[in-house]
Order: C-alpha cells, then structure tokens, then sequence
C-alpha cells in the first residue's frame, strides 16, 4: 500500500486575492461540506498522517474551518495550512488551541503579488501577532517569500522583501540580515519554531506552457497527492486545475485511485528520470529536484 508524507485536500478553490504569480482557478467556486471532508479523511487514512488544506484557494475562508479542524483531531491527523495571511486576524480564534493544526505557512510573497495591497505593517503585525500566540501552542511556523527573480526586477523586488524583513527581524530581536543566512531554496530559523524561506517565484504547469524533454524527477504520488475541493485526485499540490484527473472519490476509492494504471505509470515514470504526464513534460518545478 501506498503511503505519503502528506496529502493535500483542498476546502475551497476561493481566493480572496488576485496575485500576480497564481493564475486564477477556472473550476466552480466551492467549499468542502463537511461531511464529505470527513470521508476523505477516513479514505486518506491508510495513507497518511498528515494533510494541508490547500491547493488553490484561502483555506482561512473556509466558514467552518474549526469543525474541520476538529474532525482532523478526532480522526488521528496533524494539519498544515498555507495562507496568504490576510485573513488570520479574523479567524485566529478557529485556529489557536486546536491540538490538530502542526504548522502555518504564511506566504508572504502575496502582499506585493496583489496589485490592492496597502499597509504592509499592518499586514505583517496581524501576522506576527497570531504568531506570539500560536507558539504558545507549539505550532511551527514558515514565513514564505517565494517571489525572488533572475532578471533586472530583483533589485526592485528585493526591495521590497527588505521592508517585510526588516519588521520580520524586529519582532524576533535578530542582529543580522536574514538575506544573509537563508539560500534560496532554504530556510532559516529565526525562532523557536519559526522559520522563514526565500525562494525565486516559479510559473505553474500549464498546458499552454513551453514543453522540455521531460527528463527529471517528481516526487508526486511518491511522497504527496492531491484531492481537489470536487473530489478529483491529481498527483501534486501544482495541478491546481485537475488536468491529470486520477479519478474522483465520489465514483472510487482513494485507495484504487492511486493505484490505477496512469498513476503507476506517473510513478514508474519519474524512476526512469522521465516525465510520462504532458502536464509535466510543461512543468518548470519538476526541474528542481534535478535530472
């Protein structure tokens, strides 16, 4: 039997903001009833212990996020969650205290990725303040700022990420630059529990995308796999548009699902170093982990 490190279950494909680097969902807004959350967390079961409520969408629009939260606890599983924060001053009391909820990633990156954006203190002291709070509770916590670029905008957009580590370094007391310490692709522990990762900003699969040769390896349905809000499975948190459909759990099993032949063949794939998926013959992260 297949097992993860995490499976991603998507609560909603609602997004509260318009950022630059994700491009909007063409699927049916939705949430998650909370009665089908729960029956995935028992199809999941066998193949995991930890989920993160997120593909696309702002998990922290979820209403009833706190139940859903809850039934994680009930059912034996530690939740992380990935949000663009502007919202958790609002829902810190659905979220404080919940023995399920393990990390909160904060993608920062979304303030300036939002053309609306304004009071970026005010932003990041919501933030912060939920963050003195949550490691009371022992939640781990990564500041994200994957937005770095490789032509004549990095000056200009670390500029701007200087700003957001300068309160960042502030708050936890530091007495050097955090650009100094953390490597792109890394991170670095400014607290106890907290982390913070810088990163250059990468372009989502598309199947408008240019195609490579499809050589290089992915970790998809070998360490994580996705359900989206409808019940599509797909084999990453990065087909946000269900394009490699494995199946629905309305119609199977999550158990069948990951073991259909085109999942397998993903797999057996990826042991050759070799990307059978068109969607991932046109995905830039694949070439991350290398040849």
């Amino acid at each position: 039997m297949k097992t993860f490190k995490k499976v991603y279950i998507e609560v909603t494909s609602i997004c509260n903001l318009a950022c630059s680097f994700c491009p909007p969902t063409e699927r049916k807004a939705n949430f998650i009833k909370v009665d089908d959350f729960a029956r995935r967390l028992d199809e999941i079961k066998p193949h995991t212990k930890y989920i993160y409520l997120h593909v696309k969408g702002e998990p922290l629009l979820h209403p009833k996020l706190d139940q859903l939260l809850d039934i994680s606890h009930e059912k034996g599983f530690r939740v992380n969650i990935t949000t663009n924060g502007t919202l958790i001053a609002k829902n810190r009391h659905k979220l404080l205290g919940k023995p399920a909820l393990r990390q909160m990633n904060f993608s920062l990156h979304s303030f300036d990725g939002h053309l609306g954006s304004t009071d970026r203190e005010g932003y990041l002291q919501d933030i912060l303040s939920f963050v003195r709070e949550a490691q009371e509770h022992k939640v781990i916590i990564s500041f994200r700022l994957w937005n770095l670029t490789q032509d004549n905008e990095e000056n200009f957009r670390n500029r701007r990420n200087r700003q957001t580590l300068e309160i960042i370094e502030k708050e936890f007391g530091l007495d050097y630059k955090i650009e100094e310490r953390v490597e792109s692709g890394g991170g670095v522990k400014v607290a106890d529990r907290v982390y913070i990762n810088q990163d250059y900003e990468f372009q989502w699969p598309s199947l408008t995308a240019p195609e490579d040769d499809g050589k290089g390896f992915c970790h998809a349905l070998r360490n994580q796999a996705a359900i989206l809000v409808d019940g599509t499975v797909v084999p990453c948190c990065l087909d946000g548009e269900g394009v490699i459909d494995l199946g629905n759990i309305h119609q199977q099993s999550f158990s069948e699902i990951i073991e259909s032949d085109r999942a397998n063949n993903l797999v057996e794939g990826f042991s050759r170093r070799e990307a059978i998926e068109e969607l991932c013959r046109r995905c830039g992260y694949r070439q991350r982990f290398g040849a």
